[in-house]
């Protein structure tokens, strides 16, 4: 249980990323109260997973998995460059989390 929710929590991560960017300093509304949920069901769920896994895990797959999903969202939605290079490193990415799960 504490994996899924740390999975889910890491992904509220990249909404209030993305949200952050959008509300230009917090002075859109809509973005700014997406930034705001998404912040506190993020932190909640890291938290709650902290209860039972590894500080230093928990943490590492939380932001490996928010700053995957925000690269990957910033690529498709055009607002980053899709590179080999780009692509790659994700991978690399996602191969470690995938580690820190298996030996966690």
């Amino acid at each position: 249980m504490a994996w899924t929710v740390l999975i889910v929590s890491g992904a509220f991560e990249a909404v209030w990323a993305t949200a952050l960017g959008k509300s230009e300093g917090f002075s859109r509304l809509v973005p700014t109260l997406i930034f705001a949920g998404a912040l506190v069901v993020s932190m909640g769920g890291l938290a709650y997973a902290m209860r039972t896994l590894p500080t230093g895990t928990s943490y590492a797959v939380w932001v490996g998995i928010g700053a995957t999903l925000t690269v990957v969202y910033a690529m498709i939605t055009g607002a980053e460059p899709v590179t080999l290079v780009r692509l790659l490193l994700i991978c690399g990415l996602v191969g470690c989390i995938v580690g820190l799960k298996a030996v966690g």
